[in-house]
């Protein structure tokens, strides 16, 4: 459940804020559990749902920073292939708050647009823009941090 934290903390010292009070959820809501499906995908929804309150409680509006004058570069094909899960998840972890928080719900946690605007209160369209944006900045990340692999140099 760290990681999940994680996905959606600026820091280490926030992911541990956010899963402590999740599970202090999920100690409140046992009562409730059913016993129908897996405990642990019901435990991670409560620690999604801790995220997005809290993200809910900080009253931040969707970042804006001006990405739209940043030209959509082409990435390589293989420099995606090239970098390890925990560069990508930090690259990720640098977006901007909104941007991260739609990214993580949409791309990871499989919700939709729909979905993600009532979690967060604002517009499909505002969802849209925030992903759209997010994968921009993250294309960006990827072009500046792929180099060519040199022979002899292992490739991922």
């Amino acid at each position: 459940m760290y990681a999940v934290c994680l996905r959606y903390a600026r820091h280490e010292l926030e992911a541990q804020d956010l899963m402590q009070e999740g599970f202090i959820r999920v100690f409140d809501k046992l009562k409730d559990f059913r016993m129908e499906g897996s405990l642990e995908g019901w435990i991670r929804r409560i620690m999604v749902h801790t995220a997005i309150n809290q993200y809910r409680r900080k009253s931040f509006q969707m970042e804006r920073f001006g990405l739209e004058q940043v030209p959509d570069q082409p990435v390589p094909s293989d420099a995606v292939d090239r970098l390890g899960t925990e560069e990508l998840l930090n690259m990720v972890s640098n977006l901007p708050e909104g941007y991260r928080m739609v990214f993580n719900l949409f791309a990871i946690e499989g919700f939709d647009h729909a979905e993600i605007a009532d979690l967060l209160g604002c517009g499909e369209s505002t969802s849209r823009s925030q992903l759209a944006k997010a994968r921009r900045m993250l294309q960006s990340m990827i072009h500046t941090s792929s180099t060519p692999v040199h022979v002899g140099q292992a490739s991922h």
